[in-house]
């Protein structure tokens, strides 16, 4: 066999999902209003392969400190993951200082509810969706996941099989403000949690952990932020005191933005995680 012929015969034998076509579906707008008359127009893009048929769904929110970000970012994320047999969605959702982490968390539950009602169109299991996201995407991912009480106005039980939050901020805002204080450190996010301490514990995922939450896998890096750092662990105590289904994958010497630029790599520790687990869903 010629070396040209060998090398081609390698890449597909060791990495054959990088030629598996994939679809991909822009700028479909699934912000509804029907929580909110003054949530903008926010739009998502859907990856999906080619022939897919009732395949896991990864709804993904990005990071950004919830003031930044874009959904075209994380296409390389969404072409990936439809490769390895995921469906994919990516969404954009509303951003400070312009808008407030109420109006993130309903506008993260109008992606769902469009996932849930849309995505059999594009070979996903409405079943098996699972809420994702890293950093601040990651703790939007943990409130609708976890916080019931949008979900129960509307009537429906929440559709949400699973959660994957990778180096998730935001899930103590209490204890985040009150060591922070006086330093500065914490100020710069008062415009997306507001100075009120009963919104920082309505819209912090700890406080709505009981133990009746999906299974949710956390993606912690080991070199991460220290308040993520120490929030975590702080979740994860708590999810251990009441038996919940939460586990965590600790990356070594990973720092937080890199938890998310693994994904470049398909060979990455942190496909493997998301894989596995999404293939292990009942």
């Amino acid at each position: 066999m010629k070396a040209p012929s060998l090398l081609l015969a390698l890449l597909i034998f060791t990495g054959g999902c990088a030629f598996k076509a994939v679809k991909q579906e822009k700028d479909i707008q699934y912000t509804s209003k029907i929580l909110d008359l003054k949530l903008p127009k926010k739009e998502l893009n859907v990856f999906a392969p080619k022939f897919a048929d009732n395949l896991p769904v990864l709804v993904f929110f990005y990071g950004g400190s919830w003031e930044s970000g874009k959904k075209e970012t994380y296409g390389f994320l969404g072409r990936r993951l439809a490769r390895r047999d995921l469906v994919v969605v990516i969404a954009d959702y509303p951003l400070s200082p312009e808008y407030q982490i109420q109006e993130m968390e309903k506008s993260a539950v109008e992606a769902i509810l469009w996932t849930k009602y849309n995505i059999q169109e594009y070979g996903g299991d409405p079943n098996r969706i699972v809420a994702s996201g890293h950093s601040a995407g990651a703790h939007l991912a943990s409130l609708v996941t976890m916080k019931n009480d949008i979900w129960d106005s509307l009537g429906i039980e929440n559709p949400i099989a699973a959660a994957i939050l990778n180096d998730p901020g935001g899930v103590d805002m209490p204890w985040f403000f009150e060591v922070t204080k006086g330093t500065g450190e914490g100020d710069k996010y008062y415009k997306t949690f507001t100075e009120d301490p009963e919104v920082w514990e309505e819209y912090s995922s700890i406080y709505a952990l009981d133990g009746d939450e999906p299974p949710i896998l956390v993606l912690k890096g080991e070199n991460t932020y220290p308040g993520i750092d120490y929030t975590v662990d702080r979740f994860m105590e708590k999810a251990d005191s009441l038996n919940a289904d939460v586990e965590v994958s600790l990356y070594k010497k990973k720092k937080h933005i890199p938890m998310i630029t693994q994904f470049f790599w398909t060979w990455s520790q942190g496909y493997d995680d998301v894989i596995d687990f999404m293939e292990n869903l009942d």
